[in-house]
């Protein structure tokens, strides 16, 4: 059911149209200066009306991670790995995900510490899982695509490692307009990391929940409370 892999694509235009857009708001509406220097995201979506705009955005990426996060977990344990690396990515990927969820209902203007809490979780939480499932797509054996997949999964990852700690230095340093831009493109790198899988989800037949039945002796057990006992 090729249907799935328009999930992760979906998320990731949705989130690079969308974060984008609060940005040509905010520049529009004077709410940020790019002559004075380049805004961070959050400084973009923290002004009205582009905050209302830049919440929804977030807490629909963070339901859409969360639920390829939970899906890419069934589908490596389906493949045989049962081990701690799948169990470890979907904690960290169900931790990222709430952090997008706080950066986006605690903004910078408002609450700065929660904000500030959501994008570590959101960033480092997010490049943890990321670096896992890199682990995974060469681990699970019956990946079938881990020969093209792997490479520029691995790049990303090491460029977004690189990025983070670029920004981290600029920001702490003072050099707010290049840790701005650093948080950009790492942005842009983990919507097309989180895209990357739908490489492995076309490949998923079908995706269902399961009642668990009832067995015959205590369906009989059942039956005889109901009927009540025999005399």
């Amino acid at each position: 059911m090729w249907l799935w892999a328009l999930l992760p694509i979906c998320l990731a235009v949705f989130g690079t149209v969308g974060i984008w857009t609060v940005y040509g708001i905010a520049v529009s509406n004077g709410s940020v200066n790019v002559t004075e220097g380049f805004p961070y995201i959050s400084q973009c979506g923290t002004f009205t009306p582009q905050s209302c705009v830049f919440s929804q955005i977030c807490n629909i990426c963070a339901v859409l991670a969360l639920w390829i996060v939970v899906i890419r977990f069934q589908q490596v344990r389906d493949y045989g790995c049962h081990g701690k690396a799948n169990i470890t990515s979907i904690v960290l990927g169900f931790i990222s995900a709430l952090g997008i969820s706080i950066i986006g209902n605690f903004q910078q203007s408002v609450v700065m510490g929660a904000h500030l809490l959501g994008a570590t979780l959101a960033f480092f939480i997010g490049l943890a899982y990321f670096w896992v499932q890199l682990w995974l797509t060469y681990r699970t054996e019956a990946s079938k695509d881990k020969r093209w997949v792997g490479p520029p999964r691995a790049a990303c990852c090491t460029i977004c490692t690189i990025l983070v700690i670029i920004m981290a230095v600029l920001h702490n340093t003072g050099y707010k307009s290049g840790a701005a831009v650093c948080e950009w493109a790492l942005v842009m790198l983990f919507f097309f990391l989180f895209a990357l899988f739908a490489a492995e989800f076309r490949h998923i037949d079908c995706h269902r929940l399961t009642v668990q039945s009832i067995a015959p002796g205590q369906q009989r057990t059942g039956e005889m409370h109901r009927q009540g006992p025999p005399y």
